[in-house]
């Protein structure tokens, strides 16, 4: 096999195997980029959806302290109605 051979077989068979063994490294490495960002993505929508829980929590708990108190108030102005009520039959 003279040089000429040689280099024309690495021209025709070994650069294409070495671009595509380059390439398949390089994709490798970017699929790899893609996992870690899509964990990172996912991470902060569960803290996201964490803080929004906590957030509804908070403000139903406010509803009800809010709605017990006005109902409390409404009570009482019911049971002075009530009363004036009486007095007048």
């Amino acid at each position: 096999m003279d040089i000429h051979n040689l280099t024309e077989v690495i021209a025709n068979q070994g650069f294409p195997i070495a671009l595509s063994i380059l390439l398949i490294f390089r994709i490798d490495r970017f699929m790899q980029e893609i996992v870690v960002a899509q964990k990172e993505g996912y991470r902060q929508v569960l803290e996201n959806t964490k803080e929004i829980h906590n957030t509804i929590t908070s403000l139903n708990q406010q509803n009800r302290e809010y709605c017990s108190l006005h109902f409390s108030e409404v009570q009482k102005e019911l049971a002075g109605v009530k009363v004036e009520l009486g007095k007048i039959e």
